[in-house]
């Protein structure tokens, strides 16, 4: 994505108290996302303990960032936080999840997969399960057990590999 492109995305961001369908906080601030060759993507992540407005606005942030950014998934330590936290927005359903863990995971589909901090040209081939039953917290602590399914299971596997410091080129289908 062009400079230009993620400016017209950040002025569409700020000018609407929505954005894609999700809700901007006039608060979030824009964090630079960290390329591939940053060894923070490479670390495992700590849970969260402390569910209060700090944790509010990275989340905030983590959401502006990532649709600035045109993605439809951001963990933290793409943003340089060794935090168990990551936004995924897929067609008109958000979520945020704070110390996922995965319960359960079926089946398999191969497809191409990117990364917002693994230039745009670069993507390729991972398989994934097709359906995740994951337990996560939710901002203000509350636990959450979800089913996601198809696409929305493969964003989710993918944010979470984030957080154990796993890419999805270590993944790659030979």
């Amino acid at each position: 994505m062009s400079e230009n492109e993620k400016y017209e995305n950040f002025e569409k961001a700020i000018d609407n108290s929505s954005y894609k369908g999700v809700i901007i906080s006039p608060t979030a601030r824009l964090r630079k996302v960290l390329d591939y060759s940053d060894a923070t993507l490479r670390m495992k992540t700590r849970n969260v303990v402390k569910f209060d407005d700090k944790l509010a606005r990275i989340l905030d942030d983590m959401k502006l960032t990532m649709l600035v950014e045109n993605g439809c998934g951001l963990a933290g330590p793409q943003v340089g936080l060794l935090w168990k936290i990551a936004v995924v927005l897929f067609g008109n359903e958000y979520f945020e999840l704070v110390n996922p863990v995965i319960l359960e995971a079926d089946g398999e589909s191969i497809e191409t997969e990117g990364c917002l901090s693994i230039p745009s040209k670069l993507n390729g081939l991972v398989a994934r399960p097709t359906r995740l039953r994951v337990q996560y917290q939710n901002r203000t602590g509350e636990i959450v057990e979800k089913e996601f399914n198809d696409w929305l299971a493969r964003i989710v596997c993918h944010e979470i590999d984030h957080l154990y410091g796993i890419l999805f080129i270590d993944k790659l289908v030979k």
